[in-house]
């Protein structure tokens, strides 16, 4: 029965890697192709950002600049929108449906959009799982051992706490995938209200963004499959699977 769960696995991971190779050739393609594309309002990634934040009348957010390609992010603690190289000082397409994806962001921010604080919220639960889920699985297995007499329930509870915790991750990718849609929902329409993009640039935009979404589909994917493999696992090594 193991052997089946692992080839199982095994078939889930390779498709996951596909799909993950050809989310991220679709986000290089993208950006490759509309960052040749130049604006018709010569705005630049900087611009972007700047111009938008102005006309929501944000002034607690700055601008920074980051090494890179598609390294872009917006930090809420720091309060700061970082810009790749790729972005900053282009004033293609790409680099401004990206800058505006950022600030898209800001808006959820300041908005008090609701996956963006439930994201936000989880992260440090999230880190936390991470490292404390596969030890306490460990620590249920030799509780289940050495208890078996006064409780052969404890060590399988112990490592299902262990199992919700990973779970956190699978958690992080579900509700990330809405807020990135929504981000980019908010460029388009920011785009095009202040005039950095016309209308007939706005699907070259929308391949960018749409390209980068499918990476967090992958990217949630992956995590389910994870998720599922370890919670099989914990029942598989604690004989429970089939009772």
């Amino acid at each position: 029965m193991y052997f089946t769960d692992y080839i199982w696995f095994l078939g889930a991971m390779l498709v996951c890697m596909a799909f993950s190779a050809f989310a991220s050739f679709k986000v290089n393609s993208a950006f490759a192709k509309y960052n040749k594309v130049p604006t018709m309002s010569g705005k630049t990634g900087y611009d972007t950002a700047s111009l938008l934040l102005s006309a929501n009348n944000i002034r607690d957010i700055s601008i920074g600049r980051v090494s890179g390609k598609l390294t872009d992010h917006f930090h809420p603690k720091n309060k700061i929108v970082n810009l790749s190289d790729s972005t900053y000082s282009s004033s293609s397409v790409a680099a401004v449906a990206v800058a505006a994806h950022e600030l898209g962001h800001v808006m959820q921010s300041k908005s008090g959009y609701v996956f963006y604080k439930v994201r936000t919220a989880i992260v440090p639960i999230v880190n936390f799982g991470s490292y404390l889920a596969m030890p306490l699985v460990l620590i249920g297995l030799i509780l289940s051992l050495l208890v078996e007499t006064l409780d052969p329930n404890i060590g399988f509870y112990i490592a299902l706490v262990g199992v919700a915790l990973y779970g956190g991750s699978l958690v992080f990718a579900l509700v990330t995938l809405p807020v990135e849609l929504n981000a980019s929902r908010r460029a388009k329409k920011m785009l095009v209200e202040n005039g950095i993009l016309d209308r007939s640039e706005i699907d070259g935009a929308s391949k960018v963004l749409s390209a980068a979404a499918m990476t967090y589909l992958a990217s949630l994917l992956t995590s389910l499959v994870y998720f599922l493999r370890f919670f099989v696992y914990v029942l598989t090594i604690f004989g429970r699977r089939n009772n």
